[in-house]
């Protein structure tokens, strides 16, 4: 492992560590929510518009990073699924908004909880009191990378 030397040799094997362990645990998050075959893209998709709110395809397709005709492949399979919906944009009429409707939202939902409750699940079964301590303390260390 070659590092330059303003960074020391602790600070590279703690930032390797935890880009291996958060990848990891990102992975099983993602497994334990039972998508009933939503590819992660749409996933994503759905996400998103849970936290930011209705978007035009071409807005959502810029912030997933992906062309406008690969979100209308993305966008199809939630519509017809009944977990996303489209209304005219009210500030123009050309453009439509796309949105989750309730049972989208209901999926959303879900999801999360499924995940919140296997990492509390498997924190209290594979963890002592004082170790989930350490833990969340440690998670208040990490939040300052994230400039919070």
């Amino acid at each position: 492992m070659t590092t330059r030397p303003e960074i020391s040799t602790e600070a590279v094997r703690a930032a390797h560590e935890l880009r291996v362990v958060f990848g990891r645990l990102r992975r099983q998050l993602r497994e334990v929510a039972d998508r009933n075959g939503l590819t992660p893209s749409q996933v994503s998709v759905l996400s998103r518009l849970a936290t930011s709110g209705p978007a035009s395809a071409s807005d959502l397709a810029a912030a997933e990073r992906v062309r406008p005709q690969s979100m209308a492949a993305i966008l199809a399979p939630l519509t017809e699924q009944g977990l996303v919906d489209r209304t005219p944009d009210p500030t123009d009429g050309r453009r439509q908004l796309v949105s989750l409707t309730p049972a989208g939202q209901a999926r959303v939902a879900g999801d999360r909880q499924a995940r919140e409750e296997w990492l509390a699940r498997a924190l209290q079964e594979r963890y002592t009191d004082a170790e989930r301590r350490i833990l969340v303390e440690a998670l208040a260390l990490l939040d300052r990378l994230t400039g919070s």
